[in-house]
């Protein structure tokens, strides 16, 4: 059939890459060109197979996937990015818009519904799953200050609060101040539980 949009499959689940392939493949304007199982060379397959659409694993092992779709816009600019993603991670929508990418769906989405998205992102149009949306919004105002949000991100490392206290220019009473009051504004019991919740929020992001 001619005109048909070329698919490139990247996900690291074999089961959950192979319904999406039996699914897509029913569709009469789609075609599965190559399949993936890692995000390395998504660059290079979709170049070999002249790829329209790239849907990828946004969680999946290899390069990180925003980098993925950052090196994919810029270098093959017609092959749009579909990211594939799960609820809870807000953080993957916002920095993938801002690399790039074109759609965002919920894996497991119907295929009804996962096709339709992938025919307005080969039209140039963008696409987010109204979930991932809804999702996002409940999540983008941040309740940490510009102080605690700086004392959380120096916290990813684990280093000490001394350690901390010298990477920030601050006295150590200062760091420990600030990650107490992170870890009531989050709702966290523990240092560690106030970083985890924060990045899975995006509200570390730099």
């Amino acid at each position: 059939m001619p005109n048909r949009i070329r698919l490139l499959l990247v996900d690291d689940q074999i089961l959950s890459r192979g319904l999406l392939r039996s699914g897509l493949e029913r569709e009469r304007d789609l075609e599965i060109v190559a399949e993936l199982n890692r995000s390395d060379d998504v660059v290079g397959a979709a170049k070999r197979h002249r790829a329209n659409v790239a849907l990828v694993d946004a969680g999946g092992p290899g390069s990180d996937s925003i980098t993925v779709t950052t090196r994919l816009r810029t270098s093959m600019p017609e092959c749009r990015v579909v990211m594939l993603t799960t609820y809870g991670r807000p953080v993957h929508l916002r920095r993938g818009l801002d690399a790039g990418a074109k759609g965002f769906a919920l894996k497991g989405s119907p295929v009804p519904q996962l096709a339709d998205a992938v025919r307005r992102v080969h039209l140039g149009l963008r696409v987010v799953d109204a979930n991932l949306a809804a999702e996002n919004l409940r999540y983008s105002e941040t309740p940490l200050n510009a102080d605690e949000t700086d004392t959380l991100r120096a916290a990813r490392d684990g280093g000490s609060v001394a350690v901390m206290a010298q990477e920030l220019d601050v006295s150590e009473r200062v760091v420990r101040t600030r990650l107490w009051s992170a870890i009531g504004k989050t709702g966290a019991h523990t240092r560690s539980d106030a970083v985890d919740i924060a990045e899975r929020n995006g509200w570390l992001l730099d």
